[in-house]
């Protein structure tokens, strides 16, 4: 299988803007995790680097970019990591099908509070995002190496669907599922797609 990025390559920068950057990045995220999105000023991030007001704006003009290059940031990781994975067990697409659900249920996990804190209320649905195609496109190359109960694309998009972080949010609101369940029926699920009952 073979995906693009979907995000613009970085531009060089120098060290010390790198290391100021990946600073802010951490510092944000440790801060939106304790106190909420809502609750945390670009000062307040500033403050807690150590690094003046101008240094913050300069590298996130604004707190949605901000919260924005969090989620891309980790978006790329997964991206990388997923193709390293699949390459690496490419003999066992439905291993790695549930590898990848389950890293999917964690990366909204880990961004949830960025989702809906500073977001509004989603109504463009993150999965039409270019961001998020490479979800569709992986289960879909992982699905296509499978037996089938239904048609492919129309299994591709139940998954998906149940991927979308509007999607999670309502389970663990409505029926209180924390990750480790969401994970355990996502993959449950799966298998029943592929015949593959476990």
């Amino acid at each position: 299988m073979e995906f693009e990025l979907s995000f613009g390559e970085p531009r060089r920068e120098r060290s010390d803007s790198v290391r100021n950057r990946e600073l802010l990045l951490e510092t944000a995220q440790r801060l939106f995790a304790e106190q909420g999105v809502e609750c945390v000023t670009m000062s307040a991030v500033a403050e807690a680097a150590g690094v003046g007001k101008g240094t913050l704006y300069r590298h996130f003009p604004n707190k949605t970019q901000l919260l924005q290059e969090l989620i891309d940031t980790d978006q790329r990781d997964l991206q990388e990591r997923t193709f390293h994975h699949i390459g690496a067990h490419a003999a066992q697409p439905a291993a790695c099908l549930d590898w990848f659900l389950a890293e999917v249920v964690a990366f909204v996990g880990r961004h949830q509070l960025l989702f809906f804190g500073q977001m509004g209320d989603l109504s463009l649905s993150l999965l039409e995002h270019p961001a998020h195609v490479w979800w569709r496109l992986t289960i879909r190359g992982l699905l296509a190496r499978q037996r089938l109960t239904l048609d492919l694309d129309y299994a591709t998009d139940l998954l998906y669907l149940l991927l979308d972080p509007r999607t999670i949010h309502f389970q663990k609101l409505r029926h209180g599922y924390d990750d480790e369940a969401l994970i355990r029926h996502l993959v449950t699920f799966a298998h029943h797609l592929t015949g593959d009952r476990p």
